[in-house]
């Protein structure tokens, strides 16, 4: 009767690691290789609603740029230079985007007298890069773009840097960990906590409910990429960051929830500004509201940057 207790507890605790071991891979592989958007799709999308001007990027001056990331890759980025002015703002895109994505706020801050720097995060559009990790690896990555533009431009230029969804995130968790080389940083739709963020998407979008499966994520994602999702938090780094910030959301945007930007704009100290649109589902505050989204923007450069 031992031996068989033996043997079915046995087989129950292989089981059990069986699932765990699979459940893993699954979460973490969900993670580190989530499905991005097919590059055709997002230039026909942005040509469509015209964001994007092909023949405005076919005449404009223009420097193409490969950066080394401290992650041991190459980034690639586009100078856009269609202004004699040294003022220049970085633009980082969502995760899922590439570039592309990133050409409407480049010709939003080329109106109010702003060159632009438009860039893939690893493993996205032409970057390099095995996985993504929501702003803990790519933080570094923006640092050492921002670093390399800093050095083309001068120490007595204005330098800004626009985050959209994960990119936004991934500003903060630069500005907050590093020396901020930048003046000032707009940041729509971020998420405060992604942990938090994780869980309620876990929630909306599968039949999961608890914690289990991020804890068992957590596990994998250490062992396989070296991080763990309590550490991509910028909440815990918000109070860090010294210079100007533009926070933007919008209410009808059911992803990353508006609660998220409203809790790091009260964390935040110094100067700091905050706009919510009514309109506009995720990382859709500018589709949805171009004019008042581009008011709001000089608005926040005239009071806060020189």
């Amino acid at each position: 009767m031992k031996r068989r207790m033996l043997y079915l507890t046995s087989i129950f605790s292989s089981a059990i690691a069986a699932i765990v071991t699979l459940l893993g891979i699954f979460s973490s592989n969900r993670l580190m290789y989530l499905k991005l958007k097919d590059p055709d799709v997002i230039v026909q999308r942005e040509v469509l609603a015209k964001r994007f001007d092909e023949k405005w990027y076919e005449a404009v001056d223009k420097e193409e740029l490969w950066i080394q990331s401290p992650n041991d890759y190459l980034l690639h980025a586009i100078f856009l230079k269609p202004l004699q002015t040294n003022r220049t703002v970085i633009i980082c895109h969502g995760v899922t985007e590439n570039k592309i994505n990133s050409f409407k706020y480049a010709r939003l801050f080329e109106r109010l007298g702003f060159n632009s720097v438009i860039y893939d995060h690893r493993r996205h559009g032409e970057s390099g890069g095995k996985t993504t990790s929501f702003g803990f690896y790519e933080k570094s990555d923006l640092q050492a773009i921002v670093q390399f533009i800093r050095k083309k431009i001068g120490q007595h230029a204005i330098l800004g840097i626009h985050g959209e969804s994960m990119g936004a995130a991934t500003t903060i968790l630069y500005a907050g960990t590093y020396k901020d080389e930048a003046d000032f940083h707009v940041v729509d739709c971020p998420f405060s906590d992604f942990t938090e963020q994780a869980l309620h998407v876990l929630r909306r979008e599968t039949p999961f409910r608890t914690t289990m499966v991020l804890r068992i994520a957590n596990l994998f994602l250490k062992m396989r990429d070296g991080y763990t999702l309590k550490l991509i938090s910028p909440k815990e780094v918000i109070a860090n960051v010294q210079k100007p910030m533009l926070f933007i959301h919008s209410l009808e945007d059911d992803f990353i929830l508006p609660y998220m930007t409203e809790e790091l704009y009260e964390k935040k100290t110094g100067p700091k500004m905050l706009k919510i649109f009514e309109k506009g589902a995720h990382a859709k505050s500018f589709n949805d509201n171009a004019e008042e989204y581009e008011k709001t923007v000089q608005e926040f450069l005239q009071k806060f940057v020189n």
